[in-house]
């Protein structure tokens, strides 16, 4: 009995109770699921904004701050330009505004004189007549290719100014693709905002004679062996003036006016581009010609110099074998005002 009672007293005093479960863990879960919450939250921040993350780098995409154009007038926009060279940085430069051109000429017309006069400015570069070079105007796709070079700042020459320069263009002669691709060509100028500058000379005689002059000076090269179509010295432009070329008078006429007819086809041909209209012989007589030419080029003015002679100088008559047969077919015809027009320099 006495055993039953303390085996009854005992179970029913002392009752067993199931120890709790700890809060630990569940303390854990809580932790990593906020942890995952906050990882997916934050990448969905970084997608939104536009941030690219890479194994241990951060790479922010920075949004350049485009040029403030300068203070001109509406129609000027298209002729305005940023080049973005691939060969260098403009650096500081690179907001400073560059204007494209072409000097459209023919051989002879004082167009090699008239570039240095340009690129004796501070901020013009004239490349020189890069499409003298037959493979650079074998068709559209390379005189393209070509052109964008030289603007886009990244042909190199001994005149191009690079960073700074504020018009950028070359020398062009007719006859080096300009007329067989006109079209094409008319259409980049308008496209790209290239202006034209055509540079002619009135007499058309004389530029004759200096074809046949420079013609004689590549085959023969009476300058120690050197062909020059260009001189800095009066000595040198002595010596090659002394050639006095025959002129063909049964040919004469026809040669004038098919010169005549390739100033007007190009004239026309460009005639809805921007373009200014420039004679050699203007040029040398008056020199605030070539202050509207900067003008048109929308740099500041200076004076521009060139170590260029002149090569034939004064009257004709001193410099044609067969005057005479050339004064006779000319007479009373429309170029007989060629036989006297005469120019200082």
């Amino acid at each position: 009995m006495a055993d039953d009672s303390f085996f009854l007293f005992s179970k029913d005093s002392f009752p067993i109770k199931t120890p709790k479960k700890s809060p630990l863990a569940l303390r854990m879960v809580v932790l990593v699921f906020a942890m995952v919450c906050g990882v997916y939250i934050c990448s969905i921040c970084l997608k939104q904004m536009g941030i690219r993350t890479n194994p241990g780098f951060l790479n922010v995409e920075v949004i350049e701050r485009p040029c403030l154009e300068p203070n001109i007038e509406p129609w000027e926009i298209p002729y305005v330009h940023y080049p973005k060279p691939i060969t260098y940085a403009r650096a500081e430069c690179k907001c400073n505004p560059v204007r494209y051109f072409a000097i459209l000429s023919m051989q002879r017309s004082g167009s090699g004189w008239f570039e240095t006069l340009l690129n004796n400015h501070t901020n013009i570069s004239s490349n020189g007549e890069i499409f003298s070079v037959k493979v650079r105007r074998s068709n559209v796709s390379t005189i393209t290719e070509t052109l964008d070079k030289i603007y886009n700042l990244d042909w190199s020459s001994s005149a191009s100014k690079n960073e700074c320069a504020a018009a950028v263009g070359l020398k062009w002669m007719l006859n080096q693709g300009v007329m067989q691709h006109h079209e094409e060509i008319v259409e980049y100028f308008k496209t790209r905002g290239v202006s034209a500058i055509f540079l002619f000379r009135r007499n058309l005689l004389r530029r004759m004679i200096s074809i046949l002059a420079n013609s004689y000076d590549r085959e023969v090269k009476p300058l120690n062996g050197t062909h020059k179509s260009h001189v800095h010295s009066p000595r040198e432009a002595g010596i090659l003036a002394k050639y006095k070329p025959l002129i063909n008078t049964t040919l004469l006429i026809p040669n004038l006016k098919q010169v005549e007819d390739t100033a007007a086809k190009a004239l026309e041909y460009f005639k809805s581009t921007r373009h200014i209209i420039l004679y050699y012989e203007d040029i040398v007589k008056n020199h605030t010609k070539l202050l509207d030419v900067q003008d048109f080029l929308k740099v500041p003015q200076r004076e521009l110099k060139s170590r260029q002679v002149k090569i034939h100088k004064g009257a004709l008559s001193n410099y044609v074998e067969n005057w005479d047969e050339v004064q006779k077919s000319l007479k009373g015809t429309h170029y007989e005002n060629l036989l006297t027009g005469d120019y200082r320099k």
